[in-house]
């Protein structure tokens, strides 16, 4: 079994430079949520001039629109969504200051010119894992755009996340290495 690393939220420029393509990690600290709308909502607002409903800098957003909570729960299932839904917005995001992303999938090449260029890390939360990945949620804050329901942002205070990096700072994508070894087997 590969070492796994914890790390703690908002990332600094430390622990980005330690983190590896396929490293598995787990996180600790705020995480802010935002899926496709929220993301729009985000990109307009600066587009018009106008600050982002949260500072953005050193932080971690997570692409997941939970469902409700049963009683006695924090959340309901908050398992990833597709990243490349946000593929449009993240180098925006990523140039204000965002230091970390977890979805699941692929990214496209903007997306990892900008981690390069910004020293930004993609983690990937595996599907099917909502029930693992809710029990690490400790806490929840309405943070903006409640109208969008489970699309509204949200901070987390979340305890050994389970990710894997999926991108670091140097492009490295572990999907692309991945099925390269893949490949190799042919």
């Amino acid at each position: 079994m590969a070492e796994i690393k914890n790390i703690t939220t908002p990332l600094t420029e430390e622990v980005v430079k330690d983190l590896h393509a396929g490293d598995f990690v787990r996180i600790t600290g705020p995480v802010y949520t935002a899926r496709d709308a929220a993301h729009k909502r985000m990109y307009e607002a600066l587009q018009r001039g106008e600050k982002l409903p949260f500072d953005v800098q050193d932080q971690v957003i997570y692409y997941v629109g939970p469902t409700p909570a049963k009683p006695g729960e924090i959340v309901g299932s908050a398992g990833p969504t597709t990243s490349g839904r946000m593929d449009k917005y993240t180098p925006t995001m990523i140039e204000q200051g965002m230091k970390g992303m977890i979805g699941k999938g692929l990214r496209n090449d903007a997306v990892v010119e900008a981690c390069k260029k910004h020293h930004a890390v993609y983690f990937i939360a595996i599907g099917g894992t909502a029930a693992v990945i809710s029990q690490s949620i400790r806490s929840e804050t309405m943070i903006a755009y409640e109208d969008l329901g489970p699309e509204a942002i949200r901070r987390y205070e979340v305890v050994d996340f389970p990710a894997i990096v999926g991108i670091d700072i140097e492009g490295n994508d572990v999907y692309k290495i991945e099925q390269a070894k893949y490949d190799k087997l042919k």
